[in-house]
């Protein structure tokens, strides 16, 4: 175990936030670093408070504040996004990552910031970055450098971060988003400030028994152990214009990006791991000033609609001090979101650029591109959300079509395989809108884990479409074949589900219905109409679901109207 050890005369000067405390003894605090084996790192996370659900009337109420706040004040809202890469080392070593492993399993000399211990630049780190720079429209700097940012923290045992300051590796791009059509739809392009390159610090794990460390034989009162597994895992930061109005957008915006990474393979963008984290830049000022308001940051984001939610929270916790008078208590810190009161609170003021006394990094050399390796990078990129909405919408699908189609990677690519094997457009999105994606959600399956392949899907709208099969039957074949795999023709022939399109066998069945039910034929022809449902149903059963529908239906109106 290793344990670090900080001097004071003060119990409390390294209180960083309320629930960080360290333990005491005689006018020193003690942080133990140690490997646990009884829970896993899933186990110690804090889970989140319950969700609070909101009624349709404070929902409405909620929107005719917001509408009475935005014809008085303007929000200005910008986003700093972190990104942890998938890369299979960290940023400086050759340490892996792997979310959830035993504390403290990950680690090395460098990782721990021993003295002594040197970094070297993982390529692949860089790599990312250009691609993640190129997807954003950024201008690359073809030499940048990493820097010092120091901060004391217990989970950065070094002291510093190695960041990017003033030569970032991307500058000045921009980003599209389309905006929902329940909210209204549109399209919005925000501004993106700078990509830049840097490593994550590790993670303080709660504990209040003192179990834990059997070596320390005074009292404890309070316990914190220091994770390392995360330390040097690379990052890159994306940094926004403040170009956002309202909550939604910065929600949509942030759920762009986590798409983006995805597309691009650099990033597996979980929330919930931590793997895209965001931090909000919120301010106001009355409508028609050019100068901006005093900025506050909001953290513990864990959520689009959590986005959303906060930054509405706070347009109108600042809007409120204005409109009575005390925008002066509007200060530049840093808050959390809390998710059980609905509302932010105060964590600490928010550090200058001055505080963190940035210096370039003395162990490691500049970054330097060239022009042939960008090209290569270029020219490996996916095609990208964007242009993948754009080219759906010129095949004639709707917007609701396209933003569902496109908002996930792998239905993207199923959709893509499913029409280049020539299945009607529209009809693809329909089944996998539908159908499938009911199925996917009601077994917890993601579309590469179904067992339905795309050629199969087109094979089976080419045999409704070309009345091989009904389309009730076709339904049966999908389940079938989303659930145990095989082929469509296959489970046709096995089942025998040819449809039955020859019009005198099915005009032999029609009669045969209308002869064993007289009295249901009598009160059609006496004006219940609706019973032509009833006939056709009885077809459909001596037929196995086989007949044609729009040939029976037809055959069966001629029937029943037929003069007796």
């Amino acid at each position: 175990m290793a344990s670090f050890l900080f001097r004071t005369i003060q119990s409390h000067s390294f209180l960083l936030c309320p629930t960080t405390l360290l333990r005491r003894n005689n006018g020193a605090f003690y942080c133990s670093m140690k490997s646990t084996h009884t829970q896993t790192a899933t186990q110690e996370k804090q889970q989140p408070p319950p969700k609070i659900k909101s009624s349709p009337q404070g929902n409405q109420a909620k929107t005719r504040t917001l509408d009475r706040i935005s014809k008085e004040y303007e929000a200005i809202i910008g986003i700093e996004t972190h990104v942890q890469l998938s890369t299979l080392t960290k940023a400086f070593c050759t340490c892996p990552y792997n979310y959830g492993a035993q504390p403290n399993t990950s680690v090395c000399p460098i990782c721990m910031g021993l003295p002594g211990a040197l970094p070297v630049v993982n390529s692949k780190v860089v790599e990312f970055a250009v691609k993640l720079g190129l997807a954003l429209n950024c201008k690359l700097s073809f030499n940048s450098k990493f820097d010092r940012k120091q901060y004391f923290y217990p989970d950065l045992p070094k002291g510093y971060q190695i960041s990017q300051f003033d030569i970032p590796i991307a500058t000045g791009g921009y980003l599209d988003v389309d905006l929902p059509v329940e909210y209204g739809g549109g399209h919005r392009r925000f501004g993106i400030t700078r990509v830049h390159m840097e490593e994550d610090a590790g993670k303080l794990l709660h504990a209040d028994d003192g179990e834990y460390s059997q070596e320390i034989t005074f009292p404890i009162i309070y316990a914190l152990q220091v994770d390392l597994n995360r330390a040097g895992v690379p990052l890159l930061e994306i940094v926004s214009e403040p170009d956002m109005r309202t909550g939604l957008e910065a929600a949509e915006y942030a759920a762009e990006l986590q798409r983006l990474v995805r597309y691009l393979g650099v990033s597996n963008g979980n929330m919930q791991e931590g793997s895209l984290r965001c931090d909000v830049n919120v301010s106001i000022r009355p409508v028609g000033q050019s100068k901006f308001g005093t900025k506050v940051e909001i953290k513990n984001l864990n959520s689009f609609s959590s986005i959303n939610r906060a930054i509405d929270f706070e347009i109108a916790r600042q809007a409120l001090l204005y409109s009575q008078g005390k925008a002066d208590q509007i200060v530049q810190e840093t808050r959390l979101w809390e998710e059980g009161s609905q509302k932010t609170v105060t964590m600490r003021k928010k550090e200058g650029l001055a505080d963190y006394r940035y210096f370039p990094e003395p162990d490691l050399p500049e970054v330097i591109l060239n022009k042939e390796y960008v090209d290569s990078i270029q020219s490996s990129l996916p095609e990208l959300p964007e242009m993948k909405r754009r080219r759906y919408e010129e095949m004639g699908l709707s917007m609701q079509d396209v933003l569902f189609l496109a908002n996930d990677i792998n239905v993207a690519r199923f959709f893509d395989a499913t029409i280049e094997k020539g299945a009607d457009v529209k009809l693809a999105a329909n089944w996998i809108m539908g159908d499938i994606a009911a199925y996917m959600k009601n077994e917890k399956l993601t579309i590469n884990e179904i067992k339905l392949s795309a050629a199969e899907l087109a094979e089976l709208i080419a045999s409704i479409k070309g009345a091989t099969i009904s389309g009730k039957i076709g339904k049966e074949i999908l389940f079938e074949l989303m659930a145990k795999g095989g082929t469509v023709k296959g489970i046709i022939i096995e089942k025998d589900l040819v449809q039955i399109v020859d019009p005198s066998e099915i005009e032999k069945m029609v009669d045969k219905v209308l002869s064993e039910n007289p009295k249901q034929l009598e009160q059609y022809r006496g004006g219940k109409t609706k019973l032509q449902g009833f006939f056709a149903g009885q077809v459909m059963k001596i037929s196995k679901g086989k007949a044609n529908p729009g040939l029976l239906n037809k055959i069966l109106l001629e029937k029943l109207n037929a003069k007796s």
